[in-house]
């Protein structure tokens, strides 16, 4: 073996240090802390005893001072040491009882992190410490120490301690919170939802529902409520809904025991909306195809013959009652049209485009049908103007038009849409002509495709009359 400086062996790691004083059969070598091993190698090179290595002069120099060699030479060494090893453990196998275990964990120095991880350090107080206290420390920690327990109870305990500090924390804020919040319920796709402060659009005002108190209450969206909130607890963002007190302007209490709008019993209409206009085609309408709460009703005709014009006339004449809940849904019509409703005396509560989805379209109708159906369960009249039918599947124009009914002893949900032909089902078609729309010819109503369902229950014998005879005459 060439001999090493002491500059090599003060860079060399704690690894190699270990793997040289194995092949100078350092007696012990292992217990030794780092300057130490470092003397003992010096000394055994120069042909003394390794074993009292550490009483010497720590500052004595070697005679003869070999190059210093590299890190790969280190590393070739210490593989040469565990072959040795490999070869002839008589040479670690000492009749010392004291190093017997070094024999049986020399593997260690090659697998250890602390040893081939840790930086020097020119503190011998902080520096590389015995195996065998290492080796106590971790069994220590393996068995779970008193110490390492008291510390883990107290951590333990201090969490306990956050945590009812919390809950305190909560508590105080839900028995200290008496803002009552009042808007317009939004439901998620997840059956919970938001009171939105500022409809329609979102803010971080809104307070949050639970999917709970939405089922209880059979809420919808649409549904006007109010109510206290908590102010928002660890990782909430907005505020919650304690409970809900008034719903569209009845208390909650009164609603709790409603059976399903479904269940409810129907009548023909019976009551008949008086429309009041002095417009031509919205005088032919009230009082040739007339309608009233809870009629079903469709404006049919071709492209061009007027459909969404007389919506949107209806609408103005019957949007400012104050015994009527209306509401406007647009779902496939021209962005435009959309833009003249807005303009228009009923702001449309949803608007999808000819350009949008079959799948958006359908949502923009479904949760304003839902909201005119609750209102009736609770006793009012609601009224939605749709815009057009024939946006929708086929299967949510039936249940949309299906949803109007005149509850007996009860409110109703009056729907008048517009489409290309009756959907089936109708109390009232109104047809409209594409011929006297494009000649300017108003009223343009073609009365032999029109015609209401039981009209004398709306306008009486004689008013029935008046309206077979008219068409009579037209014929």
């Amino acid at each position: 073996m060439s001999v090493v400086d002491r500059s090599a062996l003060e860079a060399s790691p704690l690894a190699d240090l270990h793997a040289i004083a194995s092949e100078l059969s350092i007696d012990g070598y292992r217990r030794l802390r780092r300057p130490e091993l470092i003397d003992a190698i010096l000394n055994k090179q120069e042909g003394g005893n390794g074993a009292g290595a550490a009483t010497e002069d720590v500052d004595a120099e070697p005679a003869a001072e070999a190059p210093a060699p590299k890190r790969t030479r280190s590393r070739r060494t210490t593989k040469a040491a565990k072959a040795e090893e490999t070869e002839a453990p008589e040479a670690e196998t000492a009749p010392k009882a004291e190093t017997a275990p070094e024999a049986e964990t020399a593997p260690e120095a090659e697998t250890a992190p602390e040893a081939e991880t840790a930086p020097d350090t020119d503190d011998d107080a902080n520096g590389d410490e015995d195996e065998e206290s290492a080796g106590r420390r971790r069994r220590r920690g393996r068995r779970g120490g008193r110490g390492r327990s008291a510390a883990r109870e107290e951590a333990e305990s201090g969490e306990d301690e956050t945590a009812e500090a919390n809950s305190n924390s909560d508590a105080d804020a839900d028995a200290e919170s008496d803002e009552t919040v009042e808007g317009v319920v939004e439901l998620l796709a997840n059956g919970s939802g938001f009171v939105r402060v500022d409809p329609p659009d979102p803010s971080d005002d809104d307070v949050y529902i639970s999917s709970a108190q939405v089922k209880r209450c059979e809420l919808v969206s649409g549904d006007r409520i109010a109510g206290p909130k908590r102010a928002p607890r660890r990782s909430e963002r907005f505020a919650s809904l304690i409970r809900i007190e008034t719903i569209n302007g009845r208390p909650a209490a009164e609603l709790a025991d409603n059976v399903r709008f479904d269940d409810l019993p129907a009548a023909f209409p019976t009551e008949r909306l008086k429309i009041g206009s002095d417009d031509p085609t919205l005088k032919a309408i009230e009082w040739l195809t007339p309608f009233g709460l809870g009629s079903r009703v469709t404006i049919v005709g071709a492209s061009r013959a007027g459909k969404t014009e007389a919506l949107r006339r209806l609408v103005a004449a019957l949007g400012t009652r104050e015994e009527l809940t209306v509401s406007v849904v647009l779902a496939g019509v021209r962005p435009e049209e959309i833009s003249e409703w807005n303009d228009g005396p009923v702001t449309p509560a949803a608007a999808v485009s000819f350009a949008g989805s079959e799948d958006a379209r359908n949502g923009a109708v479904e949760p304003a049908i839902d909201q005119a159906r609750r209102l009736a369960a609770r006793g009012a009249n609601a009224v939605v103007f749709i815009d057009t039918l024939d946006g929708c599947s086929p299967f949510l124009a039936r249940k949309a038009l299906g949803a109007a009914r005149n509850i007996v002893g009860g409110g109703s949900v009056t729907i008048v849409a517009t489409a290309s032909a009756p959907i089936g089902g109708e109390t009232t078609v109104i047809a409209l002509d594409v011929g006297l729309t494009s000649a300017g010819r108003f009223p343009a109503l073609d009365l032999a495709a029109s015609g209401t369902f039981r009209p004398e229950l709306l306008v009486g014998a004689a008013g029935a009359e008046a309206i077979a005879k008219t068409r009579a005459e037209d014929g």
